[in-house]
């Protein structure tokens, strides 16, 4: 199986502030020794010797009273962070160094170069009810997504899956359409997790059943998820507390509140103009990774008038992303460029032209759509990610040299990606990333996707998608994922402000091993990985 991170194409950007012996950086020299990933160990935190027991409490930036256990709905860090890394688990799960390996699948192996899958099932495993887990609970869990009438977020993942065959003794085998080497990083995006099924072959997500670390007490939408130790858990040794409340807390000066006064241990996302300040109080750690997240501005080019290409040029070129960087990001993180692929996703370009601040140039691309100036509305809400309203205001001020006005339009951080993302015109994003460029692209771009969130069609973009999942030679393969980020690049509708640091915070209470830095709380395991010191 091919690996799909690679080395960073350029050395990670270092915050502002510098880091702090408290404040760690994936380093371009531990990716140069051949990792794939730096892992994160700020030294004080770091304790050999797990301990059990605990209650952990955890602070998270999103969290909504619309959000359900409905696995194909989970679209923010909350329902990725306190249900698929705390109650579920999926077939397959990305390991700190960035692979992809078995989770509940004991063994997977292709013999014909991805278009036929066979798995074995790890023996013994059960759901928190005691029922054992089966081929049957799997092919239900992962078909669900599937239904003509889902909305599940990857559903077009599996549109390549012709039939799941249950082989007997714990095995059954999933065959596609076309080829795909990296169809385990399929398996392993966040909602494929799996729950017990009825005679019927439905799943009942109601419940909150699954086989995770953690077994469900309560979940209160938008407040709270509390769960208990998993007693029967089939990692050995884990989890380590007993018990662990994930708070929805959107506003970033209430989570550092609730830090400091001890209401919780750890805490997402703190408002990074003032993180020097916690950096200097000697009971707090800072966790800060180069991850696969990054912030975005969609347009959705189906609609007037960001349905002709000039405009969509024009505002990329009229957003000055390295002034937002530093004056709303303090420098953690990386300027975007419109491509949505990681730069450490195994083949990852920087494509050319840059689109770098050029009010001038944006000007051009408005006459040549037969304008001389543009109004648009932005709607955003810092629910989305910390600074999201400052970063859409300072982008206003950019574009006002460009002849474009910007209405900034403040929504309620409560159901926002219910009622606004994807609803209106263009609204502020965030994406955790995906491990591989297939995965990413896929979910995000590819026709029919239901989080295709700027609904780009691209006939040949999709042509390239199907075909380079079977493409069996490198070079090849690497010039299909480089034309379709140039395709996206030039005539997307993303708008990708930067490739954001994940940053948390949490007191010295906490411990834990090495750190999973692809997605953020620690690939969204903390509560199975960490233990109290």
């Amino acid at each position: 199986m091919s690996d799909t991170i690679k080395p960073a194409r350029h050395a990670p950007k270092r915050p502002a502030t510098g880091p702090s012996r408290r404040s760690v950086l994936k380093g371009s020299a531990a990716l140069a020794s051949g990792a794939m990933f730096a892992h994160l160990l700020p030294g004080a935190a770091l304790a050999l010797q797990p301990k059990q027991g605990g209650f952990a409490r955890f602070a998270l930036a999103n969290g909504a009273t619309t959000d359900t256990l409905d696995p194909g709905s989970w679209a923010d860090t909350f329902g990725q962070t306190a249900f698929y890394g705390t109650i579920f688990n999926g077939l397959i799960e990305v390991d700190i160094d960035g692979n992809a390996v078995g989770d509940l699948a004991e063994t997977f192996d292709t013999p014909d170069g991805g278009q036929t899958w066979h798995f074995t099932l790890r023996p013994g495993v059960t759901f928190h009810n005691g029922k054992d887990l089966t081929v049957h609970d799997v092919i239900a869990s992962i078909l669900f997504h599937g239904k003509e009438d889902s909305r599940s977020a990857v559903k077009s993942l599996l549109t390549p899956v012709e039939d799941i065959t249950d082989d007997g003794d714990g095995k059954f085998t999933i065959r596609l359409s076309q080829g795909n080497i990296d169809f385990p990083y399929v398996l392993a995006d966040q909602h494929f997790v799996m729950m017990p099924a009825d005679e019927e072959g439905q799943i009942d997500w109601i419940q909150g059943i699954g086989t995770g670390p953690f077994i469900l007490e309560s979940f209160r939408p938008g407040i709270s998820v509390i769960a208990n130790r998993n007693p029967d858990y089939h990692k050995p040794g884990l989890p380590h507390f007993d018990k662990v409340e994930f708070l929805a807390i959107t506003d970033p000066a209430a989570r550092v509140t609730a830090l400091l006064s001890g209401e919780v241990n750890y805490i997402a996302s703190p408002d990074l103009k003032t993180l020097p300040l916690l950096e200097r109080n000697t009971s707090i750690e800072i966790l800060e990774s180069t991850g696969l997240g990054h912030y975005t501005f969609p347009m959705n080019v189906q609609i007037p008038p960001f349905d002709d290409n000039n405009v969509r040029l024009a505002l990329k070129y009229a957003m000055d992303r390295q002034e937002i960087l530093k004056k709303v990001f303090n420098g953690h993180g990386l300027v975007g460029n419109d491509n949505p692929i990681a730069p450490s996703v195994k083949f990852s370009i920087n494509p050319e032209p840059i689109h770098r601040y050029d009010p001038e140039l944006a000007k051009e691309y408005l006459k040549k759509s037969g304008l001389d100036s543009l109004s648009v509305q932005l709607h955003v809400s810092d629910v989305v990610f910390p600074g999201c309203v400052d970063a859409a205001l300072l982008y206003r001020e950019s574009a006002a040299k460009a002849n474009i006005d910007i209405e900034v339009i403040r929504e309620p951080a409560d159901g926002y990606f219910d009622n606004i993302w994807m609803k209106r015109p263009w609204v502020a994003s965030f994406w955790s990333g995906r491990a591989s460029a297939d995965a990413m692209f896929t979910t995000s771009q590819a026709k029919g996707a239901p989080w295709n969130e700027t609904q780009w069609e691209d006939p040949h973009f999709n042509e390239l998608l199907v075909a380079a999942r079977s493409e069996m030679d490198p070079d090849t393969r690497r010039a299909m994922y480089e034309e379709m980020q140039q395709l996206v690049h030039d005539e997307g509708g993303n708008l990708v402000i930067i490739f954001n640091n994940f940053v948390s915070a949490y007191d010295n209470s906490l411990a834990h091993g090495p750190v999973a830095p692809h997605w953020d709380h620690d690939g969204f395991r903390i509560a199975e990985r960490w233990w109290f010191a």
